[in-house]
């Protein structure tokens, strides 16, 4: 447990993810859950379908429930936040999902309870090996809607977190959507789980509701005693235990100074991401492409500069049709039109079979597998549908089509055939499309980014995805608790990495984005411009924080610190360097918590 010792003998200091800004502090309020014992008995052939009858009347009681939670959620925050609950209903609604637990009912004779959980798990365990924010949360979706309708089939029921007596901090292993809906907003001071992440739905709506978040404490809910009182500050990721006077006392300065930073970074976005010395930059969104409209027309964003196309395909049996990708496709595309979208193919892999329910398929290191490109160059019957739908919708604006986790020019001439062989069948068929749509390759593997010039042979832009690329130049997991600490986005090895990229992107005229988590991330958008990037892609929510940066700095500036990052030997020199330059253009004083 990350724990950091203090000048108190009680207070307790612990680091997890800032996840929704703000400063609360209360009495403790644990919500442990009990783990869902599932009985399994075996079944008489005869009494099996009145087991599939109390499977279906449990299925319609959950979409029922959900329905209900999902109309309250709207009265009180909006569709918005209430369209988190789709995914739910799309759970339940996976005829893959259904067909499985039936048919392990009839294959093994048991109780549908029991055949549930089984076939859920395959499902989470599958998923859970994909190193993917989106992906994780499509897990905790699964996991949160099937634990309910478990219990609907068990006449089990969770305890209301409605009912809490008083404000407090709310502690848990993690909150699901479904426990984020009972929440009494007036009561909830703030939220603390030992899981999540920064993208989980119970976040975007501890932001709806302006309440403070900090997640990824790992077992820090069961170290929690009641009457601990708690302080979370979700501007920096740290919960203090039992506080003393002056870190309540520095915490109030704290709260006044951030909240005023926060309005000056909203005032910036929907203004002109131009610097100091008049040089247009672009910054775009990573998004799912089921987002409500309203995200995007708030947005302040140049466009879409990673089109994550993964939801369509779990959320039915098998594979998506090309009309229904290019459905999905085209209202993107003309909602931002005249702005650019870039389409990224299938990031998916051998999760999911060619005939769409859930293989027993295992690879011993699913990172480095069967996924991605080399899933849909081994399948192009898929492949094709989902070139011709972003085809078809890129005659409804500027639309650019991407392919991830690219190791070789094989890959890329490859793929670039395929998209050849759709704009001639298409050309047959009489559907328009844009005749020049232009290819780019994701930068993520070591072996991509040591071939950029090759690279460039056959790719339009290139778009760097700094996630899995810092992981497979360092050799570590970045969600294994043990060897996180080794994830350093600081180290020389990672800024050469970079450079080496921009530069074969400019001797070969090539632009070159970067859409990973890099990108978001105020301390490193100064580099990545400095670098050379054409555009960073990010999510919306620190969209503003960005946008204010690059209208306060010079580019010649940051292209200078640039020159000085690369050159520096040690992970410590770099991030000061990039911390002087932060806080210069910036011009704000962040004020941290300092412990005694």
């Amino acid at each position: 447990m990350p724990e950091t010792p203090t000048s108190s003998a009680r207070e307790k200091v612990f680091k997890g993810i800032a996840a929704s800004p703000g400063v609360a502090h209360g009495p403790v309020f644990i919500h442990l859950k009990q783990d869902l014992e599932v009985p399994r008995r075996e079944v008489p052939p005869e009494e099996r379908e009145d087991e599939i009858a109390r499977f279906e009347q449990g299925l319609m009681e959950t979409r029922r429930q959900i329905g209900v939670i999902r109309a309250e959620i709207e009265e009180k925050l909006g569709e918005d936040e209430a369209s988190i609950f789709d995914a739910h209903l799309l759970v339940l609604e996976d005829r893959a999902l259904i067909e499985d637990t039936v048919r392990e009912v009839a294959e093994s004779g048991y109780n549908i309870e029991y055949c549930l959980q089984r076939v859920a798990e395959r499902y989470i365990e599958a998923f859970s090996h994909i190193d993917d924010a989106y992906i994780k949360e499509r897990v905790s979706d699964i996991r949160d809607v099937t634990q309910r309708l478990l219990k609907n089939l068990l006449g089990r029921k969770d305890p209301d977190l409605s009912k809490m007596s008083q404000e407090s901090i709310l502690a848990a292993r993690d909150i699901t959507p479904s426990d984020a809906a009972n929440l009494g907003s007036n009561r909830v001071r703030g939220i603390i789980t030992d899981l999540g992440s920064r993208t989980s739905h119970t976040v975007i709506m501890a932001r709806s509701l302006n309440v403070p978040c900090v997640v990824g404490l790992h077992d820090l809910s069961s170290e929690l005693r009641p009457g601990d009182k708690v302080l979370v500050d979700g501007f920096d990721g740290i919960v203090i235990v039992n506080p003393s006077e002056s870190s309540l006392f520095r915490y109030g300065e704290i709260k006044s100074a951030r909240q005023a930073i926060e309005k000056r970074f909203k005032a910036a976005k929907n203004l002109p991401a131009v610097t100091r010395d008049e040089r247009s930059l672009s910054i775009l969104l990573n998004i799912e492409g089921n987002e409500p409209a309203s995200v995007f027309e708030k947005s302040g964003a140049d466009g879409v500069g990673l089109f994550r196309t993964e939801w369509l395909f779990l959320r039915v049996a098998g594979y998506p049709s090309e009309e229904v990708q290019f459905e999905a496709y085209k209202s993107v595309v003309e909602r931002f039109n005249p702005r650019p979208v870039t389409i990224r193919t299938l990031d998916l892999g051998g999760d999911k079979n060619p005939h769409g329910s859930m293989a027993d398929y295992r690879e011993a290191n699913p990172f480095m597998g069967f996924r991605a490109i080399r899933f849909c160059l081994e399948h192009p019957e898929v492949f094709k549908k989902q070139l011709r739908a972003i085809l078809r919708a890129s005659a409804f604006g500027k639309v650019k089509v991407l392919y991830p986790m690219i190791s070789s020019c094989e890959e890329v001439v490859a793929a670039n055939e395929l998209l050849e062989e759709c704009k001639e069948e298409l050309k047959r068929e009489g559907h328009a499309y844009d005749k020049g749509i232009r290819r780019g390759a994701m930068i993520e593997i070591p072996s991509a980014a040591v071939i950029t010039d090759l690279l460039a042979e056959h790719s339009d832009f290139f778009s760097i995805g700094t996630n899995d690329l810092i992981q497979y130049l360092l050799a570590v997991d970045r969600v294994n608790d043990r060897i996180a600490h080794l994830y350093e986005p600081n180290h020389p090895a990672v800024m050469r990495a970079l450079n080496f990229i921009f530069e074969a992107g400019r001797a070969r005229k090539i632009p070159v984005s970067v859409c990973g988590e890099m990108a978001g991330d105020p301390l490193y958008a100064g580099l990545l411009f400095g670098l050379g990037a054409s555009e960073l892609s990010l999510t919306w929510n620190v969209l503003p924080e960005i946008k204010y940066l690059v209208r306060r700095m010079k580019l010649a500036d940051a292209e200078d610190l640039a020159q000085k990052v690369v050159a520096a030997r040690e992970p410590k020199v770099i991030e000061r360097l990039l911390r002087e330059f932060q806080e210069e253009v910036m011009g704000l004083d962040f004020p941290h918590f300092q412990q005694p």
